[in-house]
């Protein structure tokens, strides 16, 4: 927590974040031309916020580019605002949501625990249920299977899709179609994948959800900093997230 209020206390750093909000996915050429900086000072807050865990690079063929990662921002939310301000921070999560049109959107959190442990969190249904809002999913995990995710509480299944790719434990890519609404039902399907990277005796998780439509509906991807959020707890204490989005089906 110490790296992220750190990086949040320079106005520079949170220009950045910023920019990065009103628009995902940004090379650095493209931000140092909106900023009066040179390309080695806009480099060096962009380190600093990298190690902050507030912004994910990924490549794209020679580019590299600068995604706005929520999850930080969402533990200390987790932590500090929720118990006191729910229905006030809820309502701004939500307007800030209705901003974003994405077609990308890169999640990063790191977890105590290791590859074999968070696998097995991803894909076993009874764990998943206790930070994914209670849905259970069934699935054999293996490439070109279909999958679906359910509930007791719900009067229909919440989405499905296909396991594309298989690596345990470090890597899953799936298709996504989800069902809980006629809204999110007419987006049509996108694509999620995992990536696990041991770091020491933690693991870095990289969620990945991409093939959105510019403008997608943000229920499609609003819920990952409160899944990843209730995953790092799970593995790390034992104890369920009691947000308002965990215990939706729960």
């Amino acid at each position: 927590m110490d790296a992220v209020f750190r990086a949040l206390a320079d106005p520079t750093r949170r220009s950045l974040l910023d920019e990065l909000f009103r628009q995902d996915g940004q090379s650095l050429n493209a931000l140092t031309a909106r900023f009066e900086l040179s390309r080695f000072g806009v480099m060096k807050h962009l380190k600093l916020l990298e190690e902050a865990g507030l912004v994910v690079t990924r490549r794209q063929g020679r580019e590299k580019l600068h995604y706005l990662n929520p999850v930080p921002i969402r533990l200390v939310h987790d932590r500090w605002v929720s118990k006191y301000a729910e229905p006030w921070a809820a309502a701004l999560s939500e307007l800030k949501q209705r901003l974003e049109t994405p077609m990308e959107k890169v999640f990063e959190i790191y977890i105590r625990t290791t590859p074999e442990r968070l696998w097995e969190a991803i894909t076993d249904s009874e764990i998943r249920s206790k930070y994914n809002f209670g849905v259970q999913i069934t699935c054999d995990w293996t490439v070109g299977s279909r999958f679906s995710q359910t509930s007791p509480k719900a009067d229909g299944p919440l989405g499905e899709g296909e396991i594309l790719e298989v690596d345990p434990p470090r890597r899953l890519v799936q298709s996504m179609r989800a069902l809980w609404s006629d809204e999110v039902k007419d987006e049509g399907t996108s694509r999620v994948t995992w990536e696990i990277e041991p770091v020491g005796d933690s693991c870095r998780l990289v969620v990945t959800h991409d093939q959105l439509r510019e403008g997608a509906n943000e229920q499609l991807y609003g819920g990952w900093p409160m899944i990843l959020s209730g995953l790092k707890t799970w593995l790390e204490t034992g104890q369920v997230l009691t947000t308002p989005g965990s215990l939706m089906y729960s």
